[in-house]
């Protein structure tokens, strides 16, 4: 199968599963409804994804981390977290859902691990192989501290039902950022 067909068939997947979630809860969702829903058979599913996790993780990735590599590459931070916030807001009914998920393979965790991925791979890339200032402060931890924090403002905001705009968040989160605790202190 070229990549082209396969991209085609994780789409009709990820659709049939997007569908299903805003209707009910994902742990209820099973493989044979997102199948029959998308007119493939069981094993098509089986070829493409180990399970219902993984394709919710791919959603994830193609629809908001592919979309904002080349800002978060190009160090526009800011327009990156708005774009992946308007994204969200297009598929807000079913981010709305998924964000319920927890557990093993809660939301929170699938989602971290896809900003984290992302940033690890850019803090790799920025590091030149040079000796840190500080050695403890590794890629992996610098990409940990702000997959964590991005992911709690993120999800903060769709559990309060996306109540402000994609352009105030990015607003807010940008204060957070480049503000230490004792200024936030103060401007409480």
């Amino acid at each position: 199968m070229t990549s082209q067909g396969k991209r085609a068939i994780d789409q009709v997947l990820a659709e049939s599963f997007r569908e299903l979630v805003c209707q009910r809860p994902i742990e209820k969702i099973t493989i044979k409804e997102i199948t029959d829903r998308a007119g493939v058979i069981r094993p098509t599913f089986y070829n493409h994804f180990q399970d219902k996790y993984e394709l919710l993780e791919w959603i994830i990735n193609h629809d908001l981390i592919e979309p904002i590599k080349p800002f978060i590459h190009s160090g526009l931070i800011v327009q990156a977290m708005t774009f992946l916030l308007i994204n969200m807001e297009k598929e807000k009914e079913f981010y709305m859902k998924a964000s319920k998920l927890e557990g093993q393979n809660s939301f929170h965790s699938i989602a971290q691990n896809c900003i984290q991925n992302l940033l690890a791979e850019v803090f790799e890339e920025h590091s030149n192989r040079k000796q840190p200032k500080y050695e403890w402060l590794t890629p992996e931890r610098l990409a940990q501290y702000y997959g964590q924090s991005m992911v709690f403002i993120v999800i903060q905001w769709i559990q309060s039902g996306m109540t402000i705009s994609a352009q105030d968040l990015t607003e807010l989160y940008e204060y957070i950022l480049s503000h230490s605790l004792e200024d936030a202190l103060g401007d409480l």
